[in-house]
């Protein structure tokens, strides 16, 4: 009975509907509570709902049962990520890595983190790691794209997001990257045209809105840099540099 809620939860995921998956999990480890897989999907499936803290203690109950289940480690590292706790997800993301040392996924997991650390050169490294674990990697490119513009790699950033999207043409974040390069060389017209790409594949891209306002801003289009610094912060109210960035629009 618990593999056959298991097996349902798996086909109800592959379809996005999440909230019936997490349900059908919850009846395999009723069922069987030792069912660590079903620990684990349920935690990545609530993940996906924004229920972290439930999440992050499915994933928890999964390493219980069992402590080398790689798979739980990276979900578990992405929660850690999520939720900032910066030092615990790159712990989980080496773990991940010393147990399967070819999998691209936590390689680029773990780019991400160090991105965030500041420390861009060693995320870069794990960026590259990943592509050459998996070079049609469309999340790998395009971070890596987004880690080499932060270093003024402008060519190679560029570069990067271009494989990125010829990999996924619906890659939001991608083309958020490819505008940051194409920012960052002065190309203001294009950017804010890959901005605009970005936000029509996901229009609660907050981070797309708030670089669309500052190509705005610089293209001197000051109420269309303002409402995007809007609309960003009503995305996010807690992203602070659109806040900043709203504020300093409003003094001009």
């Amino acid at each position: 009975m618990a593999e056959a809620h298991y097996n349902l939860g798996l086909a109800l995921r592959a379809m996005g509907r999440m909230d019936e998956a997490v349900n059908s999990y919850r009846r395999a480890v009723a069922f069987k509570p030792g069912l660590y897989q079903a620990h684990n999907n349920l935690g990545d499936a609530l993940r996906k709902l924004g229920c972290l803290p439930e999440a992050l203690a499915s994933l928890e109950q999964a390493l219980l049962i069992k402590p080398d289940h790689v798979e739980a480690i990276n979900n578990r590292g992405m929660i850690l990520h999520e939720t900032r706790r910066m030092g615990e997800a790159l712990a989980s993301f080496d773990r991940a890595i010393a147990l399967e040392p070819r999998r691209a996924e936590a390689f680029n997991n773990r780019g991400l983190v160090l991105q965030e650390l500041g420390r861009t050169e060693q995320a870069i490294a794990s960026y590259d790691r990943a592509i050459e674990l998996q070079p049609g990697h469309a999340d790998a490119w395009s971070n890596r794209g987004g880690a080499l513009a932060q270093v003024k790699r402008i060519d190679e950033a560029l570069a990067s997001c271009e494989r990125a999207i010829s990999l996924d043409p619906t890659h939001p974040g991608a083309f958020n990257n490819r505008g940051i390069a194409l920012h960052q060389g002065r190309r203001l017209e294009e950017a804010l045209d890959s901005y605009e790409r970005a936000i029509s594949l996901k229009a609660d891209f907050a981070e797309a809105w708030n670089n669309r306002g500052n190509a705005m801003h610089d293209l001197r289009r000051m109420e269309e840099a303002l409402a995007s610094f809007q609309r960003s912060i009503d995305l996010n109210p807690k992203y602070a540099e659109a806040i900043c960035n709203r504020g300093m629009v409003r003094q001009d």
